[in-house]
């Protein structure tokens, strides 16, 4: 089957995490469209569980849906690090808790009908207090659920960010259904 092939991409706008670009695309055919492509730099996520099996979550602004947001923790990669070592040093600087224990959940694209952005979540158990860290434009409060009550608030709509549903949906089959 013949594909569609980028014939070429313009960067329009370099943000602080995205960069915006156009793209021509060229169809089998001969037609030439124009389409719209977000470049990110990459990021990691965490579902820190503690010894009694409750899960650590932020709520947080969010722009985009301009509203608070509960999550799991989260952020995109520093230069030159890997996704296990940023999910880590978000656990610690989100929540203030640094795992001992820490293993690949699951890995995804977020939107990759127009984003390339690529995401590994873990799973971080024997969390040891430390200190919150958070960056100077991050405003966050730090909750702890139930798990059940984590996939109510999924079921309800209550929680709505894509990272944190496909996590906590990972993480009760990983690690509970399948025990």
């Amino acid at each position: 089957m013949d594909q569609i092939k980028r014939i070429g991409r313009e960067l329009k706008y370099k943000g602080k995490i995205l960069d915006f670009y156009e793209d021509t695309m060229q169809t089998p055919e001969g037609h030439i469209m124009k389409w719209d492509y977000l470049h990110h730099n990459g990021a990691a996520a965490v579902v820190p569980v503690d010894k009694d099996g409750k899960i650590y979550m932020v709520s947080q602004y969010r722009s985009g849906c301009d509203k608070m947001s509960l999550e799991i923790p989260a952020g995109c990669l520093n230069s030159g690090e890997d996704r296990k070592t940023a999910a880590a040093r978000e656990c610690e600087e989100e929540i203030g808790f640094k795992c001992n224990n820490i293993e690949l959940l699951l890995k995804f694209y977020s939107a990759f009908a127009y984003c390339d952005e690529y995401i590994e979540i873990y799973c971080a158990t024997d969390l040891v207090p430390t200190k919150q860290n958070l960056d100077e434009d991050e405003f966050l409060e730090v909750q702890k659920y139930e798990l059940e009550d984590l996939i109510d608030m999924i079921l309800s709509g209550e929680i709505s960010d894509s990272k944190t549903i496909a996590a906590i949906l990972a993480y009760k089959e990983k690690y509970i259904n399948r025990k």
